[in-house]
């Protein structure tokens, strides 16, 4: 189904009606001349994108500078709201959309559950096979706080409740009263997301975050989840009728929120602790909830329905044991709501005292105890959805709810070890010696099961803190059960040491174990990250050094023979460029692939992508389908970042659709590769190699080898000015370096999106892909057969096309002014303006498209409609700037606008970093 012109209107006109509710409640607020104002403004900045003159740009201009406090503010308000307004419209017009493919009996959604299993039912793939697929199939995604979402938890909610009101609105049976009633509903929720203060006034604690992740848990994914594996199971049954599938549990949320240590001194362990209380206070709470319904539902008596004994006598034993006199359930034949009153004491006594469950797998045990009694007397056929619905609930959010990873950066361990080692007289200065004899001296201590650490011995604080870290994951096991803390992530990985560092921390925990029997026991994943360009191709060898190490091998052999390994998109593509970064990510996953494999080793791969398109961003299904091949079978594992939580799981219906669109691609692609994964070709994979080389000396020899680049950044954006923004807990760089190496990802992407350059994103893969093309007419034709025929090439030239779509060099231009070194301005957008039109150029030759994203007109039609409106603020943002950064004294009315005008423009690109 495409998207037609009736759909269209109905976009346009949601559209249409919410910025004439805007306008009525800016002439509310600040009279007709407000309004005409803005109207001004929004018309002269659209009609000079339909019809460019030099004369209407600088009339455009002169206008916005123009403006004075207060009215300025509100200008920039009334720009941000609208952008809010937009978002809301056209993530009604998708739940639209999707609704109408149900509708449809002809053309199935593309990327749903059904299209998928038609998809493997028309390919006649044996029933065994399927259920393999089936078995091996795993998605976990992976929520972390940085960047935090830009637009403050109050103003999600309006826009939810809006959203709310226009879906409501879509219903055709609805009364004239009910759409009186909802109309003034929608004017007074936009009243009020215009009456709402926007920025957050002090910056967000770790506690803050961990809370505004746990927000979607509890408001979609708690009932999303399970909704989602029913659909899977549903269609299966419905193209597959008489065969019983086992649907597992393959999809998992985990978390990095309060567990993310790596360049954050406020995540303590005490504040890891404090995340795991509370995600487990959620996981009972929504327990409880749906306990207190089905007790509602299970009303039956004993007098008209056969109870099975095994029930019988779990209540007779139970309520003796753990009920008090008048807490029992009054109707003695009402076996069902007399258990569930027990399993609600139970429940609530968690933590607190004996009668309270252990683990929520006696939960799960009694909850299926009841299922089985309830089908001995339930419809042939019919199923118990509502109680299922629990049982996967219990399966998926334990009694942890979310996985919580650790994280932290290798020097830090590599630090602490080296001061154990010296206090015990094993190395004098351990981190002076080579690589070799490192991992000697590690090898020969993991087989020592005696402990390294010395009871009395006054270690530095940055040693007791890491090994509190490490005392504390144990407890979380023993507490909140061993699925609270499964990994470990060692950022910045540059060797097979730091990964053995961080198993003698554990041993010293008593987390990883060697018995003087020789048994080992191991509680706990360790996975590298992989980052930078450098690491990435180091990769291979590093887990090759350790997969010949039998101190290794027992500790993958106790972890289920599985290893996990973390790349980077974020540091890779900040060091080396986006094109070049993603071809040695997707280099570094074949070859690893192949190592592990010669070594029996199951592997698991874990992409740290951002939100952005400078940091790996883009949608779900077409990253997991741009991976090689061969790794969808070990299952996929991707950060969702703190930008994008609200985009993708507010509403309930957007998050379905998101999480169908990664488990169809998962699921189809994974059964393709049942019948032989597609080599990638000889001459493709040269191709690649070649463009890489080209684009990674363009690339450095920007940022690394113009002594002038780095000035340029910091004055050409607004960089200095998103620190102020409180969006996030953690500093903008490491150690408070004001160096390119410390600076974080984040703010370098967040920077370059705002000043509409969106540099890392795109920047030097035009100087690799031309210098490949421009060889001749058949290098052209080979690079369009990779667009067609290879998923990895489609999705890079695709994202490529995105990111020149979003960045905008007529407006970019204008924070070329804020550079104080004219030349130095005029010398590198030049360079920059070069390379977008050379990348713009090549992409089209290849894609064969006539104009930018012409395969996506829905994309392309939402950043068509969005641009307009973003270039009042952008050039109100450099006024202010210019202002801010002249002043000698520091202005707190032109910071505030300045940050305003970050705030919209983030709203308005959709992107922060």
């Amino acid at each position: 189904m495409h998207e037609t012109t009736d759909n269209r209107t109905l976009l346009r006109n949601d559209v249409k009606r919410l910025g004439a509710i805007l306008g009525n409640v800016l002439k509310q607020h600040g009279g007709e001349e407000l309004f005409e104002k803005v109207e001004r403004i929004r018309e002269a900045a659209k009609e000079l994108r339909a019809n460019y003159t030099d004369e209407s740009y600088e009339q455009l201009k002169k206008e916005i500078e123009s403006l004075e406090s207060p009215t300025r503010q509100h200008v920039i308000r009334a720009f941000s709201t609208y952008f809010h307004l937009i978002n809301i419209a056209e993530h009604n017009h998708r739940i639209r959309r999707s609704r109408q493919y149900q509708l449809d009996d002809e053309e199935l959604q593309p990327f749903s559950i059904e299209s998928a299993v038609r998809a493997i039912k028309d390919g006649n793939y044996p029933e065994d096979v399927i259920q393999e697929v089936l078995d091996d199939l795993s998605i976990e995604l992976i929520m972390t706080a940085h960047p935090t979402e830009a637009t403050k938890r109050t103003i999600l909610e309006i826009q939810k409740r809006i959203s709310t009101i226009i879906q409501k609105q879509d219903n055709p049976l609805m009364t004239r009263k009910e759409r009186r009633r909802l109309d003034e509903s929608l004017v007074n929720e936009v009243t009020a997301l215009w009456q709402t203060d926007e920025l957050r006034q002090v910056k967000p604690t770790v506690i803050d975050e961990v809370k505004n992740g746990l927000y979607y848990f509890d408001t979609t994914l708690f009932s999303v989840l399970p909704a989602l594996h029913q659909e899977l199971e549903d269609q299966l049954d419905d193209y597959f009728p008489g065969h019983t599938w086992r649907v597992p549990n393959f999809l998992h949320f985990g978390s990095w929120i309060g567990g993310d240590r790596d360049g954050n001194p406020f995540v303590t362990p005490e504040v890891t602790w404090e995340t795991l209380k509370l995600q487990r206070g959620l996981a009972l709470k929504k327990y409880e909830e749906s306990l207190t319904e089905l007790m509602r539902r299970f009303s039956q008596s004993s007098k008209y329905v056969p109870v099975s004994e095994e029930l019988r006598e779990s209540v007779e034993k139970e309520e003796k044991a753990y009920m008090r006199r008048g807490e029992t359930w009054k109707l003695e034949t009402e076996y069902y709501r007399r258990k569930f009153g027990i399993m609600l004491k139970r429940l609530r006594n968690v933590d607190k005292s004996k009668s309270g469950y252990d683990s929520a797998e006696e939960l799960l045990d009694d909850l299926k105890m009841i299922k089985r009694s309830a089908l001995e007397h339930n419809q042939p056929g019919q199923k118990l959805k509502k109680l299922d619905k629990l049982i996967r609930q219990v399966e998926l959010f334990g009694f942890h709810l979310a996985t919580l990873d650790i994280r932290n950066h290798s020097g830090e361990h590599e630090t602490a070890i080296a001061e154990i080692l010296k206090m015990v007289g094993i190395a004098d200065d351990y981190s002076s010696l080579s690589e070799d004899e490192k991992l000697k001296v590690l090898n020969d201590v993991l087989q020592d099961p005696r402990p390294l650490m010395l009871l009395h011995e006054d270690y530095s604080e940055e040693t007791r803190e890491i090994f509190r870290v490490f005392q504390l994951i144990r407890e979380a096991h023993d507490t909140f059960g061993p699925r609270s803390i499964e990994v470990y992530l060692v950022s910045m990985t540059q060797s097979s040491s730091d990964l053995l560092e961080v198993l003698v921390l554990a041993k010293e925990a008593g987390i990883y174990r060697l018995h003087p029997d020789g048994k080992v026991e191991s509680g706990l994943h360790v996975a590298p990250l992989l980052e930078t360009v450098n690491d990435l191709i180091a990769g291979p060898e590093i887990m090759k050094t350790l997969f010949e190490m039998d101190v290794y091998r027992n500790h993958i052999h106790q972890r289920g023979n599985h290893q996990e390994i973390m790349l980077g998109y974020s540091d890779g593509s900040k060091d080396g460029g986006t094109l070049t970064a993603n071809w040695k990510l997707f280099k570094a996953q074949q070859e690893i692939h192949d190592t592990a494999s010669q070594f029996g080793v199951g592997l698991k791969f874990f992409h740290g992508r951002g939100g952005s398109l400078g940091r790996g961003g883009g949608p779900l299904n077409r990253s997991i389908l741009s991976q090689p091949a061969q790794t969808l079978g070990d299952g996929v594992k991707i950060t969702e970042q703190g930008e994008v939580l609200s985009s993708r799981y507010m509403l309930k219906d957007i998050a379905f659709r998101n999480l169908e669109q990664a488990a169809s691609a998962l699921l189809e692609g994974s059964a393709k590769a049942k019948d032989g994964v597609q080599e990638v070709k000889a001459e493709w994979d040269a191709a690649m190699e070649e463009i890489s080389g080209h684009s990674l000396q363009k690339y450095q020899g920007l940022v690394f080898g113009d002594e002038d680049f780095l000035t340029y950044f910091k004055q050409a954006t607004p960089l200095r000015e998103i620190k102020e923004l409180n969006i996030g807990s953690r500093p903008t760089s490491r150690k408070g370096s004001e160096r390119f190496e410390d600076l974080r990802a984040i703010p370098w992407v967040f920077a370059w999106t705002q000043c509409r350059q969106n540099l890392p994103a795109w920047y030097a893969a035009g100087t690799g892909l031309s210098a490949f093309a421009d060889k001749g007419e058949d290098n052209v034709k080979l690079l369009q057969e990779m667009y067609e025929k290879w998923p990895f090439f489609q999705a890079t030239v695709n994202n490529l096309q995105m990111a020149l779509m979003k960045a905008d060099l007529q407006t970019a231009k204008e924070y070329v002014n804020l550079v104080e070194d004219k030349a130095v301005g005029e010398r590198i957008f030049g360079d920059i303006s070069d390379e977008f039109h050379r990348t713009r150029d090549v992409l089209l030759r290849i894609s064969g498209g006539e104009d930018l994203l012409a395969h996506t007109p829905n994309i392309q039609g939402s950043v068509h409609r969005r641009n307009p409106y973003v270039d009042p603020l952008s050039f109100l943002q450099v006024d202010l700037i210019k202002k801010l950064r002249a002043s000698e004294e520091h202005s707190e009315e032109h910071l505030t606008e300045v940050l305003l005008t970050i705030s919209g423009v983030a709203a308005g690109l959709v992107n922060t970093g």
